[in-house]
């Protein structure tokens, strides 16, 4: 079977900026592809390329074994940043006139949560509520392909699980997931891909990916001692608890400012936190940019 997205050396320029640069994925049946970056990275761009929303200048996109246009859109689910709903209509206006748009006459119960708000209007029912929404909606025609943009943003921790128990649930029946999503989430995915200033810049899981990395961690009893000195030696320090992390930094040096600075620690090396790794790969792309 050919995988659900195919994307090989797409680029998409919009005037004098590049969005998206060179950037090559895919997407399989049955797996989570988690796309991560900072805000401006090119990861909704490459959504909306994918989704024949706008096209690509460069480069070739296959979506469910045709380019995005001609997509067979019965087989495709979307949650937007914005949710896509209408705030005006009622929770069970919403739900109809997606099913009325795909031609599918199985409405399927809403859960609990919706039951309980259903004649209420979009507007009037909270986030997390209108997060599930949409996501039932988006799987009101069983899809195949399932495309999420930042599908957590904003709900409490119990409803950013459920949601994800509702991703897993339809991968495992075999749909193919592409979200973007915070370094927090990443373990939720089965392979990661990284944006910076819209190229790819590293792929694969969270250990494939902070496998090069490393961290010097620093335990003192005096501990704002240990950060200010190191902080002054513009050494990319940061505090987690009361240790601090010098991500991308041997031993050696940070050892070397503790000294000079007569600030008592043990210092040892890590590998490096997927947040740290993506730190450290936004430097080395800023760096390479300004070569």
């Amino acid at each position: 079977m050919s995988a659900l997205v195919v994307a090989d050396g797409v680029t998409k320029r919009f005037g004098d900026l590049t969005a998206v640069a060179d950037m090559s994925l895919r997407v399989e049946a049955g797996e989570i592809v988690g796309l991560l970056g900072s805000n401006g990275a090119g990861k909704t761009t490459l959504l909306r390329v994918l989704l024949g929303l706008e096209a690509a200048d460069s480069g070739h996109v296959e979506v469910l074994d045709a380019p995005p246009a001609r997509a067979d859109r019965h087989a495709l689910g979307y949650v937007p940043q914005g949710l896509g709903l209408s705030q005006a209509l009622s929770v069970r206006q919403n739900v109809e006139f997606i099913a009325a748009a795909f031609s599918t006459r199985d409405l399927a119960d809403l859960p609990p949560a919706l039951a309980d708000v259903a004649d209420e209007p979009v507007r009037r029912i909270g986030l997390g509520r209108q997060r599930q929404l949409a996501f039932h909606c988006a799987l009101l025609h069983a899809p195949r392909l399932l495309v999420l943009d930042e599908p957590t943003s904003g709900v409490d921790p119990l409803a950013r699980a459920r949601l994800w128990d509702t991703i897993h649930d339809q991968a495992e029946g075999g749909a193919g997931v592409l979200v973007t999503t915070h370094y927090m989430e990443a373990e939720q995915c089965d392979r990661l891909v990284i944006m910076s200033r819209g190229r790819g810049v590293a792929h694969g899981t969270v250990d494939d990916i902070t496998a090069a990395s490393s961290t010097a961690v620093v335990h003192a009893s005096d501990w704002a001692a240990a950060f200010a000195a190191l902080d002054d030696a513009d050494l990319p320090v940061v505090l987690a608890g009361r240790t601090s992390r010098v991500a991308g930094t041997s031993p050696d040096p940070v050892r070397q400012v503790l000294r000079e600075a007569q600030v008592e620690a043990e210092v040892s090396q890590e590998r490096a936190t997927l947040e740290e790794t993506m730190v450290l790969i936004e430097q080395e792309a800023r760096q390479a940019a300004h070569r």
